[in-house]
Parts: structure tokens; sequence; C-alpha cells
């Protein structure tokens, strides 16, 4: 298993080696808590949906709202779900030694970037050549 510790109050910076055994754990704990911090919410939704009850309320009015509130609940799930993909996938990339680099361009993505979004799989420029292509693909469907 890894016996890199990470230091109390540790936070990566652009001066220290990238992606170094100390980075990587960080990155490592931090995916990791992200992870059980997302399962632990979507358990305590899920236990809420089952235990409300609400899809029997006899009034039309209060049956469409707790409706509502499900449908909104089960769409925030999908989205935690497939964070949840992308945190293994950045998990997996921090194994094959693979974290932190551009799948385009094989550039570093920067610690900034990693620390404001830890799933990212591009640095800053391919994310916005990707974003102008998807706009331009999308006018010119239009």
């Amino acid at each position: 298993m890894n016996t890199v510790t990470v230091p109390a109050n540790y936070k990566p910076t652009e001066k220290e080696p990238y992606m170094n055994p100390v980075m990587l754990e960080y990155f490592r704990h931090r995916l990791q808590h992200w992870k059980q911090d997302i399962v632990k919410e979507a358990d305590e939704m899920l236990h809420e949906l089952q235990h409300e009850g609400g899809l029997q309320e006899p009034d039309i009015a209060d049956r469409a709202s707790v409706e509502t509130e499900v449908a909104l609940e089960l769409r925030a799930r999908d989205r935690q779900r497939k964070l949840i993909s992308k945190i293994d996938e950045a998990l997996d990339r921090i194994n094959r030694g693979e974290y932190g680099y551009c799948e385009e361009t094989g550039e570093p993505i920067g610690v900034k970037r990693l620390e404001a979004r830890p799933v990212a799989t591009l640095s800053v420029e391919a994310q916005e050549r990707h974003e102008r292509k998807e706009r331009t693909q999308r006018d010119e469907r239009e």
C-alpha cells in the first residue's frame, strides 16, 4: 500500500516538483474524501425519498410538488453518479501515473486547475479549444 504521508495543512504549490509523491497522495485523499461525501449524501437522499411517503398525498397540488422534488432529487443523483465515475477515473489515473497531465497534449494541467477541479483531464488551453470546437459544431447545426 502507499507509504507516503501528507503533512497536516499541506497545499500543493507551483514551486514544488509537479506530481511528486506527496502531491499525488494529497489529490488521492482529496478525491477519496469527495467520493465518500457524495456517496453519503446520496444514501441520505435515498433514505429521505424512501421514507417521505409524499406520493400518497391526497391533495393533487401537494402530490405534484412532491413529485417535482423527487424528479429533481433523481436528476441530482444521476449527476452524482456521473461525478463518482469521473472521480474513479481520476483515481485510476493516479494509480497509472497519468494524473495531472492533459489527455490531449500530455502537458501538466496545473496545480491551480486541479485544486479547482480535481477530476480535470484537460489543460485550460485544451479545454478552451474543446469548448470552441463544440460551439462551432453547435452553431453549424443550427
